[in-house]
């Protein structure tokens, strides 16, 4: 039992997992910026394309 109390108080691991849980909302957010840039982009070159034919 004393096992178990002392497994419930320990937090070593928790700041590993805070910076993994950061990493990941960034991760998310580079990837939402980059699908919403390469959207744009294709729409910009296509109009450079057809401009150019």
């Amino acid at each position: 039992m004393t096992a178990f109390l002392r497994f419930m108080k320990d937090e070593s691991g928790a700041t590993a997992i805070e910076y993994g849980l950061i990493a990941a909302g960034i991760s998310v957010a580079i990837i939402a910026v980059v699908q919403g840039m390469g959207s744009k982009l294709k729409t910009s070159f296509t109009s450079v394309q057809n401009a150019l034919n």
